[in-house]
């Protein structure tokens, strides 16, 4: 790259605010009011014919309009190498504006080759530059690059703003280096830049989502001390923070405060407490807090009626959600593909497939096409109430759809084949997604290994078992108990107390079903002594009480 030329130079070579003033003003007899894109492009290829030619800021006023006003990137680009065949020479607002479309465009070489461009005219860049191509390296996942460009600019002399920097900590929150961006927040901090609640909230969010709650809330703190006000979005981000690690308490702790400090909440945080009271089976809670929301001026939509209705389908009160589900246009509220699939999910999980079946297709006379979660949800439901051909037909439909099943869709399929006795179909079923790319979770094996066990195959079991570990499967507390269960079964007594000592040893602390299952099968085949020793240890455990 291009050395800079000296800062000092780049300020005395800036367009002064006057002749700005003079380009808006000259160019509206170029692009009337309302006008389109047809309109703009047509504006700009008279003024190529016209002599003398019009200034260059008129003809940048055309693209920043295209670009502004409709995205139209490759419109604009053709146009201004329009301007280079006719030997136009462009002006730092027309070289920014096409750095621009390359960058929304992933051409980062090409808005580059138009930086060293703007470089050999010997112009300044501006922050606008910088800032443009910062973002467009963040964008298209080049946000180490972008960090390297940073260093190279600052060592140049060149000073960057808050919104160069807000970009970059984006970036590095965006590809999982929120670490990194906390790093650079406290480095920057006073020194480059005055840092602001923005950059707060996008870190704070960021961890809040990786669960680093704590983290989050010890930044929180940092920003009041700093008399840095936080907003609406900040206690947005640790609102739903806590809610997602379990900390009802503390999430309405923050809401209360933020009422106390005067920040109205949104839909977005009444949504979120909502959410996680119904999550939690505490609907009569959620609509005491429907009933404030709706006191503030709120405005409950559809994602607040979501939640309700998947928080009673959770106590199993089918007829309050589906009483709110067929009153939400009533009350102005359109459906969306969530509720139907909260709807068609609660049914099936009531052994009400056909009410599901039904629901499912009403969402194609409603023009609502349905998502993974929706198949996902019916075929699950079709599978345990015996209806595999159903569940089959419509894996086919989501094919044919552009939707294809993933491994839940087949998780469920496989263990209808197992509960009904198919574990050979089963098996085969496995082997054929792994040849289509999909990889089988440990929830697919734990379902075959039942389905071995019950079947009578404890060996092909075994050795479904000794190769998940041999290619490094993480065992958990279902696995051990499904294999304990398939030996004791068989009353091999002695082979299941040796794995139960091998969770142990892999630091798998045995639960009460665990050892309920070999002690109910010792004392079925007479082995008291065995049962009552396991017993003990449960009790030592505290599994037990005496």
């Amino acid at each position: 790259m291009r050395r800079f030329v000296s800062y000092s130079k780049f300020l005395t070579s800036f367009h002064s605010l006057s002749s700005f003033r003079v380009f808006s003003r000259s160019v509206h007899q170029f692009i009337p009011n309302n006008s389109n894109v047809d309109d703009a492009v047509f504006s700009f290829h008279r003024m190529l014919n016209m002599r003398p030619t019009p200034s260059i800021v008129e003809f940048s006023r055309i693209l920043g309009f295209l670009v502004r006003t409709k995205n139209h990137y490759a419109t604009t680009i053709s146009l201004y190498h329009q301007l280079e065949f006719n030997q136009i020479q462009p002006c730092i607002v027309t070289l920014n504006t096409i750095i621009n479309c390359y960058c929304h465009t992933g051409q980062m070489r090409f808005a580059f080759s138009v930086f060293a461009k703007i470089l050999k005219i010997g112009y300044q860049p501006d922050t606008i530059t910088l800032n443009t191509l910062i973002k467009g390296l963040c964008l298209n996942g080049k946000v180490h690059e972008a960090l390297h460009f940073h260093d190279h600019v600052v060592a140049h002399g060149f000073r960057l703003d808050r919104i160069s920097y807000g970009t970059l900590i984006n970036g590095l929150c965006k590809i999982g280096e929120t670490r990194a961006a906390v790093k650079m927040l406290r480095q920057i901090d006073g020194k480059l830049v005055k840092v602001d609640v923005v950059m707060h909230n996008i870190i704070i969010d960021s961890l809040c989502k990786d669960k680093f709650v704590m983290d989050a809330y010890e930044l929180y703190s940092e920003m009041i001390a700093k008399k840095i006000s936080p907003d609406v979005v900040t206690f947005n981000a640790l609102i739903y923070g806590f809610c997602v690690v379990g900390q009802l308490r503390e999430a309405f702790g923050l809401f209360h405060e933020m009422i106390s400090k005067f920040i109205k909440p949104d839909d977005y945080t009444f949504n979120i407490l909502v959410d996680a009271l119904c999550k939690e089976g505490k609907v009569k809670e959620a609509k005491k807090l429907l009933a404030v929301m709706m006191k503030e001026g709120v405005t409950p939509d559809v994602v607040t009626y979501n939640s309700l209705m998947d928080g009673h389908f959770l106590l199993n009160e089918v007829n309050k959600a589906m009483n709110i589900f067929y009153t939400l246009a009533q009350r102005g509220v359109a459906l969306d593909v969530h509720s139907y699939s909260i709807m068609i999910n609660g049914l099936s999980k009531s052994k009400m497939v056909d009410e599901a079946v039904n629901l499912f297709k009403e969402m194609s006379c409603n023009n609502i096409i349905p998502n993974l979660m929706t198949y996902n949800a019916l075929i699950d439901g079709l599978c345990k109430s015996g209806r595999i051909s159903s569940a089959w037909e419509l894996v086919l439909e989501m094919h044919d759809n552009g939707q294809p099943a993933d491994i839940v869709t087949y998780n469920s399929i496989i263990y209808a084949l197992c509960k009904n006795h198919h574990v050979d179909k089963a098996i085969a079923l496995v082997k054929k997604i792994k040849d289509q790319g999909i990889q089988p979770s440990m929830f697919t094996y734990n379902i075959l290994l039942d389905g071995l066990c019950k079947e009578g195959q404890l060996k092909n079991a075994q050795d479904v078992f000794r190769d998940l570990l041999i290619k490094g499967y993480s065992l958990g507390i279902q696995t051990y108990s499904i294999m304990i269960n398939g030996l004791s079964r068989e009353g091999l007594f002695d082979e299941a107390e040796a794995l139960l000592s091998k969770m142990d040893d892999n630091g798998i602390i045995p639960n009460a079903i665990t050892y309920e299952t070999i002690i109910r099968a010792l004392f079925y085949k007479d082995e008291n002594a065995k049962a009552e020793k396991l017993l003990r240890e449960m009790i030592t455990r505290g599994l037990l009480e005496e």
